[in-house]
């Protein structure tokens, strides 16, 4: 009785319930690539769960240590606080391969989710007005999950993030006046040193999660004031919402979502191995390991380098090291060019209405031409990156396959391109936009009744839950029996494959 006076008071202060049945009544479009943002979130929160785990075991130091846990071979080795640590986690840790694991796969994920859900945003126009503002968000969040992905791929300290490190150090003092500045403030001196683990451990697991977790409440917030974004068809307009009411139906599909998230990550970081540091040996400056490869989400300025030529350029009386070209100014570009493209469009093409309907890629030919020329470009760098490899498989020397990329990479995109637009082209011509949102979806079934953002009936969504449930609960226990590697001789110079 006095709970129930209490909510009351409450209530009646506060509204609470207004808002509650206003928000359980939000509808969701049902469409599967409108989930792509939610595997993001997802693996966000598997992330900050196995960091928080990784953090009571890693010591984020420079200090030299003498090894001598469980991994045999490399007993007696002089290594860093932090290599050690990692290798205790591997190996003396209960459950600590699989968490170290589980992070690496989340984190590779959680970077390929945002990427595809941005890809979505473009191809279809959702970044339009009124949602400008939650493109620059997003944008701000595949950012600053690169440098995260970045500076947690390299606190180990063994020999292949020590030579990734090395490469940004020379990235960061390229840039002009500024770069040694940068790259002593970042690394912590003039050289990578004592400093420079202590630094990126407080950036990885303070500064940007924390970044992250603001601009992420700020992309909901903004998401959930302004009306959904849904394809056109039967029963849809710009005044409406077709899906499926946040409670109970979505909010189940959600759940079960969170579910399978889960248990694909944890059977992945228990069946896959994937970055075993204790194969690389401890970092040390006079070495470098072969066929080193970064994480795919880096692989693309890899390769930017590999074939950047030899350019000595001075300005304003300085010289401007090659490495400025392809490190700082093409990743610059690049980013600028997408933070301002909605802005671009809205210009050449004179469009200031706000747009609640999606585009269909084939009706924009020449946004989706040139979104694929991009695509390529970038794929085609990031293959670059491992010419290496390449002239390894195919018995050639490395400057062939440098030099055939040269060409590759600005030739294909064009070709891509123009095989775009004129595919577009083609296919819009085959069901023009208008009959396509009179007849060409078929009609509205039970969940799908078209409402003023409101939703629709709820419908059954047990068998996701269930089979959510069951996926996380096997990935889950197949992660934890099967995480633990048995010790096997390190071979320092070789990395085996991965994403």
């Amino acid at each position: 009785m006095l709970t129930r006076r209490l909510a009351r008071w409450l209530d009646d202060r506060l509204g609470a319930s207004r808002f509650a049945r206003s928000a359980l009544d939000k509808a969701f479009p049902d469409h599967w690539s409108f989930l792509l943002g939610e595997i993001a979130m997802y693996c966000f929160v598997v992330l900050v769960l196995t960091g928080t785990f990784l953090t009571f075991f890693f010591e984020a130091s420079s200090k030299d240590v003498v090894y001598d846990g469980g991994f045999k071979p490399l007993v007696g080795t002089h290594m860093s606080a932090a290599y050690r640590s990692t290798v205790g986690l591997s190996f003396d840790v209960r459950a600590g391969l699989v968490m170290r694991q589980m992070h690496h796969w989340a984190a590779l994920i959680f970077v390929a989710a945002i990427v595809c859900h941005l890809c979505r945003i473009f191809f279809t126009g959702a970044f339009r007005r009124p949602r400008e503002l939650n493109w620059i968000i997003g944008l701000t969040m595949l950012v600053l999950a690169l440098a995260n992905g970045f500076t947690g791929y390299s606190m180990p300290d063994d020999l292949l993030s020590g030579t990734g490190l090395r490469i940004a150090y020379s990235i960061a003092t390229s840039v002009p006046l500024a770069g040694p500045w940068l790259a002593s403030l970042f690394f912590g001196g003039e050289t990578i040193g004592g400093q420079t683990i202590g630094r990126l451990f407080i950036i990885h697991v303070l500064l940007i999660p924390v970044l992250i977790m603001g601009l992420l409440a700020a992309h909901l917030g903004v998401l959930w004031r302004q009306k959904h974004t849904q394809f056109p068809g039967r029963g849809r307009s710009e005044g409406n919402v077709v899906g499926a009411r946040l409670w109970p139906t979505y909010a189940a599909r959600s759940v079960g979502l969170f579910m399978l998230v889960i248990g694909v990550v944890a059977a992945l970081g228990g069946l896959f191995q994937i970055n075993p540091v204790w194969l690389y040996g401890p970092y040390e400056p006079a070495s470098v390991t072969t066929a080193a490869q970064p994480d795919w989400y880096l692989g693309w300025t890899e390769g930017a380098l590999r074939l950047m030529p030899a350019i000595h350029l001075r300005l304003l009386g300085y010289r401007v090291p090659e490495l400025f070209f392809p490190g700082v100014l093409l990743p610059s570009l690049t980013f600028m060019l997408l933070y301002g493209w909605p802005f671009v469009e809205a210009k050449l093409t004179r469009d200031r209405a706000e747009h609640h309907l999606l585009d269909r890629p084939r009706d924009r030919p020449l946004r989706t031409a040139l979104g694929i020329a991009a695509l390529t470009f970038y794929v085609m760098l990031f293959a670059a990156g491992a010419q290496d490899i390449w002239a390894q498989h195919l018995n050639v020397e490395v400057t062939t396959v440098r030099d055939v990329f040269r060409v590759v990479v600005f030739v294909l995109p064009v070709g891509a391109a123009v095989f775009t637009w004129k595919l577009c082209r083609d296919l819009a011509g085959a069901l023009p936009l208008d009959e396509y949102v009179k007849g060409g979806e078929p009609p509205a079934g039970p969940n799908e009744l078209p409402v003023p953002d409101g939703g629709s009936e709820p419908s059954s969504v047990k068998e996701l839950a269930k089979v959510g449930s069951a996926a996380a609960a096997a990935g889950v226990a197949t992660g934890f029996v099967l995480g633990r590697r048995s010790s096997t001789k390190p071979r320092r110079g070789r990395r085996p494959g991965t994403p």
